[in-house]
């Protein structure tokens, strides 16, 4: 009976382990989840079965195991980078919190008498050990994997080979450290079994305590690069917006030029009428042609195709209702900026340079006939809502943090612009709505008047 319970101890413990591995890398799996879940269970017992058949040293797991994870990332939709960062996290957090429950076991093992006979509580008191050992460890293992995978959804890592590096030093280095310890647990001496702790008891504490170390070495190592990852983002951004702002008040300069070349247009209307009227009564008809040929360049050089009240606002969507014409694309704006100060026209103008570069790179994919951007924005009360919506050529991922999913040979410059509109209107204690379905795409901004008194 009791070798029959080592063969179930031992089945139930790998698989105990097996549904750890895979709840904890399921987050992280591609589309249809179901299924690659299921797939790394497999892998998992895959290689506990080829070590276990080959009788292979202590140690060729943790390696084994990445190797089939890192073969099948493409086909559970990990990046190899982070299949082999989360096997580390995983060997780790197993080995450290097998480490810390050793010590209790111990503990435990010294305050239960040991009986000598009859020889069925020898074994009933050997099972209940083992067992208490197993359920323990499942229960603080599991709760050390949900504590990193919580860090990890957090905020996604840029993995690149430096940060890989930087990452997975420290699970690394943890379970080098649970491998050479597990060694030295239990040893065999002249047929004598020599236990660690009981040839030195101060390891009892000690070794449970860099367990926990190295646990949260790796940790910390994850939340540190995401605040330089957070970092890294804030700058790109700030640059981006220093960028857009420049751009957008050059070209407010040039629409002011504009302007008051319209208004000087105006002003010298009637001097121009009345010397058409003097060359039509003098019938000098050859000049009148060129007088008005020079009339029709100025006014078509002052020509202000969009007016929403605002020149930021002019500059912005009057470029893009240009680049829709090259493009052959339908555009419809129906804008008209609110007066007032409630609102800063450069946020306004960020806001809709963004929303409407989303859409033309959108609009680019769509056959030609099919392309569209509409523009419209309603006022209420203290409130001003945006929204474009173009056609889009198929459906959208959305990544975790609600933006769309890159489509770009660069992930870092994921979302940057639709993540500035964002945080323009948080400024005004408003946010952002993306919808898509398979032929459109649309953004809305609700911002609130801000009161500058």
């Amino acid at each position: 009976m009791f070798q029959g319970f080592q063969v179930c101890y031992g089945a139930a413990a790998q698989l105990l382990y097996a549904l750890a591995l895979t709840i904890f890398c399921a987050p992280f799996l591609g589309e249809g989840r179901r299924g690659r879940k299921a797939a790394v269970f497999l892998l998992y017992l895959a290689g506990w079965l080829i070590c276990d058949g080959l009788a292979l040293p202590q140690g060729s797991f943790g390696l084994l195991l990445a190797g089939l994870l890192l073969a099948g990332a493409g086909a559970l939709g990990l990046e190899r980078r982070l299949a082999f960062l989360l096997t580390l996290l995983y060997l780790n957090a197993r080995i450290s919190s097998g480490l810390m429950v050793e010590s209790v076991y111990f503990i435990l093992e010294e305050l239960m008498p040991f009986p000598l006979e009859p020889l069925e509580r020898v074994y009933l008191r050997a099972a209940l050990l083992v067992s208490f050992f197993l359920l323990t460890h499942g229960v603080l293992m599991y709760a050390m994997l949900y504590l990193l995978r919580r860090l990890l959804a957090r905020r996604r890592i840029t993995l690149h080979r430096r940060e890989l590096c930087y990452l997975g030093l420290v699970p690394a280095a943890g379970v080098l450290f649970g491998q050479v310890i597990s060694k030295l647990l239990f040893e065999v001496e002249d047929g004598m079994l020599l236990q660690l702790y009981r040839r030195h008891p101060a390891f009892l504490w000690v070794i449970p305590l860099l367990a926990l170390l190295f646990y949260a070495g790796a940790c910390l190592t994850i939340s540190f690069q995401q605040g330089m990852d957070r970092l890294v983002e804030e700058r790109e951004n700030y640059f981006v917006e220093r960028q857009q702002s420049a751009a957008l008040r050059e070209r407010m300069e040039e629409m002011e030029r504009s302007y008051g070349r319209v208004r000087q247009i105006k002003h010298e209307l009637r001097g121009h009428l009345a010397n058409l009227q003097g060359l039509v009564r003098a019938e000098r008809y050859g000049e009148l042609e060129g007088y008005l040929a020079r009339m029709g360049e100025s006014v078509e050089a002052a020509d202000l195709s969009v007016r929403t009240g605002n020149a930021v606002t002019d500059v912005v969507v009057g470029g893009v209702a240009r680049q829709c014409e090259k493009l052959g694309i339908r555009f419809q704006a129906g804008l008209r900026c609110p007066e007032g100060g409630g609102y800063d026209a450069y946020d306004l103008g960020i806001i809709l340079h963004n929303l409407l570069q989303n859409a033309l790179e959108a609009c680019e994919r769509v056959p030609e006939g099919q392309r569209y951007i509409s523009l419209t924005g309603r006022r209420s009360g203290r409130f001003l809502l945006l929204e474009v919506k173009n056609s889009c050529p198929g459906p959208v991922a959305f990544g975790p943090d609600g933006l769309p999913a890159t489509t770009k040979k660069d992930p870092s410059v994921h979302g940057i612009g639709l993540a500035n509109v964002r945080r323009a209107a948080e400024r005004y204690m408003g946010e952002l709505e993306l919808k898509a379905d398979q032929q459109e795409f649309s953004a809305t901004v609700l911002l609130q008047e801000r009161n500058n008194a």
